[in-house]
């Protein structure tokens, strides 16, 4: 028997004239340098949309050639969201964090044709552009100077300049739901980075997803403010589900750091928020400092990228009422795979400990542990593997790449992620399996040490390394910050830890150091730190 319903493919095209007409009173609304506002209407965001559309097909682009941007959080940049793709065209978002050897593999790799760029950044992408052979045509945004990005054979225009006098319509071609809409890249901490090519049923779907009352519960009555970059995994998906539901959405530009932060959540009342965890300790070391400040009108923070703190969830829950809610992902799983959401009915106690772990499966998404043999483990709270996911939204390939035997298996994804799962469908990570600790013959979890000795009030970051030992084979190395005016001593950070782990799990040794080393996305660099600790750059403590 066949369904009687219509066969309306779910693509970013629906997701735009969805948030434009419907919801076309909904604002983007972006951080300036001099502290205004920008804003633009969804509906004029629609119109404006179109009209990049129809310059870059004039421009030469057709089919599913990739259109580059190079850009922070701002509002010309949800407008290329939602015309590159929905005009059959590929959005890659290209990390700006990156270094310029992987920007010039990345862009290559993906044949990027257009590159759509910040004005504040063309400094950095002057210098690989040259190196860019498929690039044909810059588009700059901003009023500054284009000639760094001057070359025989390379168009380059202002963004205004580019979409002025366009038609303000568009005729969005009726795409296949299964081609790609956008692409990202790996951050590239082991080898090079890989390309996952996100289809427009994906990127609908995970959409749906961010809206639904387990996910991120995205609404008509709410303001998000999007912290986490656009080339990070798309956002997380908060452009698309703020156009599925018609959220306002709040930009911050390029200014990331805690007082732009908080005067613009004080002054701007967002409800929802996303970012790493990094960002939101920064802002609550801040706030500690600065009480005159009110940033009470979030309800939620979406929090990921690492494992959050036991201690800064209950900081910003005690001292501000906003819930922050710990969500795990990849860039291979678009990113939303699972969310701590505890039941209201269970106490408070129980409550906070699964709040604590990386949450259960949003609905779409599948998840198992696997052992080094391959057998599927029990979900019992005990078992440690290797997790595994699928899912509408999950990669089943690299672009570009013969197939990976050692990411794929049986249709599921290696995630890398190391932990177990309870009864509940709860899932605690212990580790990356690049970066668990073997310790004697014996797993020490460099997460779990990490999050206790961040809740020591003198700490301010924390990182856990396993660093060679002639006796044990590896022991852990805790990489410490201290907060300003502090001063703990290795032996009180470890009668700290006494009690909490099994006694061989506690550290020897220690290195304090100004700042720890972080990624393009914002995790802890722990390549970076086992490299320096090899070349004896840390300054390390044994107790």
């Amino acid at each position: 028997m066949k369904s009687t319903m219509m066969n309306v493919p779910l693509t970013t095209a629906a997701i735009m004239r969805h948030g434009s007409t419907v919801h076309g009173s909904a604002t983007v609304r972006t951080l300036q340098p001099d502290g205004s506002v920008k804003t633009g209407t969804f509906a004029e965001i629609g119109r404006r949309a179109a009209q990049l559309a129809n310059a870059l097909r004039g421009s030469g682009v057709t089919g599913d050639e990739r259109v580059a941007t190079f850009m922070w959080n701002n509002q010309e940049h949800v407008e290329a969201y939602c015309a590159v793709p929905s005009m059959g065209a590929v959005l890659h978002t290209l990390n700006l964090r990156l270094t310029p050897e992987q920007i010039v593999y990345i862009g290559n790799h993906a044949e990027d044709r257009v590159v759509i760029v910040d004005g504040s950044v063309v400094p950095l992408l002057a210098p690989v552009l040259p190196q860019l052979s498929s690039v044909h045509t810059v588009i700059v945004t901003g009023d500054v100077d284009l000639a760094p990005l001057r070359r025989d054979g390379l168009a380059v225009v202002g963004y205004e300049e580019f979409i002025a006098d366009q038609p303000e319509t568009f005729d969005w071609p009726d795409l296949d739901e299964q081609s790609a809409a956008a692409m990202c890249y790996t951050s590239g901490t082991t080898g090079n980075p890989k390309g996952v090519a996100y289809s427009h049923r994906s990127t609908y779907l995970h959409s749906m997803a961010a809206c639904a009352a387990d996910g991120l519960r995205v609404s008509s009555d709410d303001r998000v403010l999007a912290i986490v970059p656009m080339f990070h995994a798309n956002a997380w998906g908060l452009v698309y589900a703020a156009f599925l539901a018609g959220a306002d959405l709040l930009m911050p530009e390029r200014f990331l750091q805690a007082e732009p932060l908080v005067r613009l959540i004080d002054g701007e009342k967002p409800t929802i928020a996303g970012a790493v965890p990094t960002i939101w300790n920064d802002v609550l070391h801040f706030l500690e400092t600065h009480a005159s400040y009110d940033v009470t009108s979030l309800n939620l923070v979406a929090c990921g990228g690492s494992a959050v703190p036991l201690h800064l969830m209950k900081a910003f829950q005690e001292k501000y009422g906003i819930h922050v809610v710990q969500a795990w992902g990849m860039t291979e799983t678009s990113p939303l795979a699972s969310i701590a959401r505890p039941s209201a009915s269970l106490d408070v106690d129980e409550q906070w400990r699964l709040r604590a772990t990386q949450g259960r499966p949003v609905a779409g998404v599948e998840l198992r542990i696997v052992d080094d043999g391959g057998n599927v483990l029990p979900h019992d709270g005990a078992s440690v593997g290797e997790l595994q996911v699928r899912g509408p939204w999950i990669t089943g390939s690299y672009f570009g790449e013969d197939e990976d035997t050692d990411k794929f298996e049986d249709g599921w994804l290696r995630t890398g992620d190391v932990g177990r799962v309870d009864e509940r469908s709860f899932v605690t990570l212990t580790d990356r399996t690049k970066d668990v600790i073997k310790s004697g013959g014996e797993w020490i979890s460099s997460v779990e040490l990490e999050l206790l000795l961040a809740g020591h009030p003198d700490v301010l970051e924390v990182t856990v390394i396993g660093v060679p030992d002639e006796k044990w084979q590896e022991r852990p190395l805790a990489v410490v910050v201290v907060r300003e005016g502090r001063d703990p001593s290795p032996a009180d950070l470890r009668d700290f830890l006494d009690g909490k782990v099994a006694k061989w799990w506690l550290p020897e040794r220690w290195s304090f150091v100004s700042e720890v080393p972080k990624t393009s996305v914002g995790k802890f660099d722990k390549k970076r730190l086992r490299s320096s600790h090899s070349d004896g750059e840390l300054t390390v403590v044994e107790i």
